[in-house]
């Protein structure tokens, strides 16, 4: 069904999509298990809430770009280069006389400049929370309907209340039914984000487990630990892609607004005075290397040696949803030098195995059941026979395996001899640009938008697959419709697949479009990778 809104609602519903109101998911304190394996839970980082979808995956299509070469170890995009990438993707959107920007903040594209451009280059890792009245005009316009989006008006969309406007267009599809299934976007991932609701896991069946909960509509993800003496709680990011621990510490000058770890806090905390610097594709921080008390799931390491934070760029100062981040590659790949935290877990004899497995949930689904795992598999949340096991080719500490092949519905493309960096860390499945226009010439009514990305109808059925281990797991065509171009949810959607030239010819980068659609575990001391279709 084609909703016929005007543009500037329907792009505040849809940017609405990152933000999300705090709640805590406390990890379940427990002894050690007999099965050796513990469990945290999860929940999804905000995003940027300010900028058109398309300037947002120019901004992945960038963080992308430099994380990959940091990982292959090949000259970074320069700064300028990625500038001019995003100035001629805001080109394009002006073409169009569309906004770049949401009508909330005051300007529109017209008359931006270079050095505006640059302070958006990259995406955050967190940006700035909805309002309350988002989230009750969300519930307003589902009971509503129509008449909530006809009384909210262009105007609303423009003026300081677009929040209330977009949640009403929300609502509106919503107590339509329209947008449901493959008819388009669905609309209840258009309510829940534009009311910035934070879907609550499910209580947890298996041993060990702890619920992950779901934040507007499948955006990042973010776990609670417990730092110091006495505890206290930190929410860091999980980050399969790299392997420095840290957060924020009480003598940071940048860090106003987190959970903040010192000597002032904690009186286990010992500060080594050795330094440390990390650079991500999305911000840096620099710090000291300590030592402290580190509480998952109700194990506790003493004395574990990780970072905490003296300054920190603003993408990640500004994330008000995160005190810091947990890296889960091997520990050959940190900065600090230092084992990750589930290898000390192995290594102290709290789990078995330096096993972290991870389950990630999808809104649409309604199941509420993502979790990460730490020393073992949840067998209940996959089939266990089509559990595969590949061995890491990648030398440096990133997790990556050989794939056999790609597909759309069932056709191989004809791409052999690539490899996949399997990374939570990272939202969208970047390819070589000359594999990802293999791939994607072969999905139905997908085009490429001569800036690196590619748009699909949203009602696409189009099912795009991995082969790992001679096994095909496909990727759900709701996650190849990233998000919505037009203010029609069944009109066409930026694809969850782009194209960069990131790394070698025949390297992949594949993050929560793909590792949605299978449970995906990793094993330091076999330096192996699992994957299987889940349940």
């Amino acid at each position: 069904m084609q909703l016929t809104l005007p543009f500037a609602v329907l792009l505040t519903t849809i940017l609405a999509l990152y933000s999300v109101s705090e709640v805590d998911a406390h990890p379940l304190a427990k002894a050690r298990a007999p099965n050796g394996r513990i469990t945290l839970p999860l929940k999804r980082v905000v995003r940027r809430t300010d900028v058109h979808p398309e300037v947002y995956l120019q901004q992945h299509l960038n963080r992308a770009h430099r994380r990959y070469a940091r990982m292959t170890g090949r000259e970074e995009p320069s700064t300028e280069a990625l500038t001019r990438a995003l100035e001629k993707r805001v080109a394009s959107i002006e073409a169009r006389g569309l906004q770049v920007r949401s009508g909330r903040l005051g300007y529109a594209a017209q008359g931006m400049t270079s050095s505006a451009l640059v302070n958006v280059a990259e995406p955050g890792k967190g940006k700035n929370k909805g309002n309350g009245t988002a989230a009750a005009a969300g519930a307003a316009g589902a009971a509503a309907g129509a008449g909530a989006a006809t009384a909210a008006g262009a105007g609303a969309a423009t003026a300081a209340g677009t929040g209330a406007a977009a949640a009403a267009a929300a609502g509106t599809a919503a107590a339509s039914g329209a947008n449901t299934g493959n008819a388009g976007f669905p609309a209840a991932s258009a309510q829940a984000a534009a009311s910035n609701s934070l879907a609550q896991a499910n209580t947890p069946t298996t041993a060990n487990s702890v619920g992950l909960d779901i934040e507007a509509n499948d955006v990042s993800y973010v776990s609670t630990v417990q730092l110091g003496t006495p505890p206290k709680n930190f929410n860091v990011i999980m980050d399969s892609g790299s392997a420095d621990f840290w957060v924020a510490g009480d003598n940071c000058q940048t860090c106003a607004g987190h959970q903040l770890l010192g000597a002032s806090t904690s009186s286990s905390f010992v500060d080594t005075q050795q330094p440390f610097s990390v650079t991500y594709g999305s911000g840096n921080v620099q710090g000291n290397i300590v030592t402290d008390t580190l509480t998952l799931a109700g194990l506790t390491l003493t004395n574990h040696t990780f970072g905490t934070a003296t300054a920190e760029s603003a993408q990640f100062a500004q994330d008000p949803n995160s005190d810091g981040l947990m890296g889960l590659a091997q520990s050959t790949l940190s900065s600090q030098g230092v084992l990750t935290p589930v290898e000390s877990l192995a290594q102290q004899g709290l789990i078995s195995n330096a096993i972290t497995s991870f389950k990630i949930s999808r809104l649409a689904d309604q199941k509420n059941d993502g979790e990460v795992t730490f020393g073992a598999l949840d067998t209940t949340k996959f089939d266990s026979t089509t559990l595969v096991t590949l061995n890491n080719v990648n030398t440096q500490g990133f997790w990556e395996v050989n794939v056999g092949g790609f597909s759309v519905n069932g056709q191989d493309v004809g791409l052999a001899g690539r490899t996949a960096i399997m990374d939570t860390g990272t939202t969208l499945i970047i390819a070589p640009p000359a594999d990802a226009q293999a791939l994607m010439s072969a999905v139905p009514g997908a085009q490429s938008d001569g800036q690196g990305g590619f748009t699909v109808p949203c009602t696409t059925n189009a099912t795009i697959a991995l082969t790992l281990g001679g096994t095909t797991f496909n990727v759900d065509p709701r996650d190849l419709a990233f998000l919505p171009t037009t203010n029609n949810l069944a009109g066409n959607c930026v694809a969850g697949v782009s194209s960069g030239q990131i790394g070698g010819a025949t390297e992949w980068l594949v993050g929560d479009v793909f590792l949605k659609n299978a449970y995906f575990s990793t094993d330091v001391a076999k330096n192996q990778i699992s994957f299987a279709k889940l349940i």
